[in-house]
C-alpha cells in the first residue's frame, strides 16, 4: 500500500535528517520569542528595551537576506546550514551562560538577537535551495506542505507554550538554556546529512549548473545580485507574483497585526484572550491548508490555483472591520489562513521547480526580502491610517485591493498560458508527450 502523498518525502533519509533538525530549530525559535521577552523584563527593561532587542533581530535578518541568497548559490548548502545552526548554538549558549552567572546585560541580548537574525537570513535561502537536491520533483510540494504545517504548530504554539511554562516554573534564564539545548540537538542532527547525496545535479538535471557555480566564484556580489534581479524582471509569472506579494503585505499585515486588537476590543468587546484565540484560529487554518496541499498532487493549473487562493482568500477580510460577530471574524481569519498557506506551499514548490538551480538561492532571498522589507512599513502605516480613516474602511480596502491585484497579475503575466506551456505535473507531461508521438 503506497504511503500518503504528504509522507512520501520521509522515505528519503536526507530529508528525514533535514526536517528533524528544522523542527527542533523552529521549536527553539518559538521558545526564544518568549524567553527573550521575559529575560528583558527580568533585567528591568520595558517596552522600549524590548522593541530594541526585537528590532535588532529584524535588522540582522533584512540587512543580510540578499547576501544569504548569494551565499546559498555559491557555498555548498549543507555546509552553510550546519554553520548557521552552529552559530545559533554559540549565541544562545553564550546568552544562557551569562544569564545563569548573573552577568547578562540588555546589549548582550540585542547582539544575540542580531546574530540570530543574520543566521536566519543565510539559513532559509539555503534550505530552499537544498530541498531539490535531496528530493525528486514530485515530492517537493509535500515537503513544502510539511514545513508550512510545522511552523505554526511548533514556532507559534508549542514553542512559546513550553517556554512560558519553563519561565513560570523556573526562570527566564532556564528557558534560554532550553533554547540552547534545542539548537545543540539540531546542530548534532544536521551533521548526519550525507555529503554524497548532495553532489548530484539538482533533481538529476544535466544543465551545467555546477559549471555555472564555478564561474560564479569569479563574479562579484553585485554581479550575482544583478543576475538574480534581472532573471526576476524577465520572468513574468515570477515578477507579477512578487508584485502581488508587495501589495498584499503592504495592505494586509498592518491591519491584522496592529488594528485587529482594536476590532476585538471595540466591535467584539473582547480582551487579549480573544485576540490570541483569533490568531490561533488563523494558525490552525494555515497548518490545515499546508497539510491539505501536501496531500494532493500539484495542480495542472498551478499558477491559477495559487493566485485564486491568495486573492479569494483575502476577500473575507473586507468584512472584518464591519462584523460584530466573533465567529464570523474567526471564520474570515481561518479562511485567510487556509488559502494563504495553500498559495505559499505552491509558491515555494514553483521556485524550486521552475527557477534555475544556480539562481534559486538568490530568487528565494529576493522573495523573503520583499515580504520582510514591507512588513514593518505596513505596520508603521496602519496606526496613522486609523487616525484619519475608520478601521472598517481600511479592512474593506485591503480585502478588495488584493483580489483585484491578483486578477491583474494573472492577466498581465498571462499565467494561464504560462502554466500550460510549462506543465509540472508528471502525468500531464507524459500525456502531452504521448499525444505528440501520435
Amino acid at each position: 500500500m503506497p504511503a500518503p502523498k504528504a509522507l512520501r518525502p520521509f522515505a528519503h533519509r536526507e530529508y528525514r535528517v533535514l526536517i528533524s533538525a528544522l523542527a527542533i530549530s523552529i521549536f527553539g525559535s518559538g521558545m526564544w520569542a518568549v524567553a527573550m521577552v521575559y529575560q528583558v523584563i527580568h533585567l528591568g527593561g520595558g517596552p522600549l528595551e524590548l522593541s530594541l532587542v526585537a528590532a535588532a533581530g529584524s535588522v540582522g535578518l533584512v540587512a543580510f537576506l540578499l547576501a544569504g541568497g548569494i551565499a546559498a548559490d555559491r557555498v555548498p548548502q549543507r555546509r552553510l546550514i550546519i554553520a548557521v545552526e552552529g552559530a545559533n548554538l554559540a549565541v544562545i549558549a553564550a546568552v544562557s551562560g551569562l544569564a545563569m552567572t548573573g552577568w547578562l546585560q540588555l546589549w548582550h541580548l540585542a547582539a544575540g538577537a542580531f546574530v540570530l537574525g543574520v543566521g536566519a537570513a543565510f539559513f532559509f535561502p539555503a534550505y530552499s535551495a537544498i530541498l531539490p537536491r535531496i528530493l525528486p520533483p514530485e515530492d517537493l510540494l509535500a515537503a513544502n506542505g510539511v514545513e508550512g504545517s510545522m511552523r505554526p504548530v511548533l514556532q507559534q504554539a508549542a514553542g512559546p507554550a513550553v517556554a512560558g511554562i519553563v519561565v513560570a516554573a523556573l526562570s527566564p534564564s532556564h528557558a534560554v538554556t532550553a533554547v540552547a539545548v534545542c539548537h545543540l540537538s539540531a546542530f548534532i542532527v544536521l551533521n548526519f546529512l550525507g555529503q554524497h547525496s548532495l553532489d548530484a545535479p539538482v533533481n538529476g538535471a544535466e544543465d551545467g549548473s555546477f559549471a555555472a557555480g564555478a564561474e560564479r566564484g569569479k563574479s562579484s556580489f553585485l554581479q550575482d545580485l544583478r543576475e538574480g534581479v534581472l532573471y526576476t524582471l524577465r520572468t513574468p509569472w515570477l515578477l507579477w507574483t512578487l508584485l502581488w506579494a508587495c501589495i498584499s503585505v503592504l495592505f494586509l499585515i498592518g491591519p491584522i497585526e496592529v488594528l485587529l486588537p482594536f476590532v476585538v476590543r471595540d466591535q467584539l468587546g473582547g480582551d487579549s484572550r480573544m485576540f490570541g484565540f483569533l490568531l490561533a484560529v488563523m494558525g490552525v487554518g494555515a497548518a490545515l491548508g499546508s497539510l491539505l496541499t501536501a496531500s494532493l498532487r500539484l495542480p495542472r493549473r498551478y499558477l491559477t490555483v495559487m493566485m485564486v487562493s491568495w486573492g479569494a482568500g483575502s476577500l473575507p477580510l473586507a468584512a472584518v472591520g464591519i462584523m460584530d460577530n466573533f465567529w464570523v471574524i474567526a471564520t474570515a481569519l481561518f479562511i485567510w489562513g487556509v488559502t494563504g498557506s495553500v498559495g505559499m506551499v505552491i509558491w515555494g514548490t514553483l521556485l524550486q521547480r521552475r527557477v534555475p538551480p544556480h539562481l534559486l538561492g538568490r530568487v528565494s532571498s529576493l522573495d523573503f526580502f520583499v515580504s520582510l522589507a514591507l512588513m514593518p512599513v505596513s505596520m508603521a502605516l496602519a496606526g496613522p491610517a486609523a487616525e484619519v480613516l475608520p478601521i472598517w474602511l481600511i479592512f474593506l480596502v485591503a480585502g478588495v485591493v488584493c483580489p483585484i491585484m491578483a486578477v491583474i497579475a494573472m492577466m498581465v503575466a498571462r499565467m494561464s498560458d504560462d502554466e500550460l506551456a510549462h506543465p509540472l505535473d508528471r502525468a500531464a507531461v507524459v500525456e502531452r508527450s504521448t499525444a505528440a508521438g501520435d
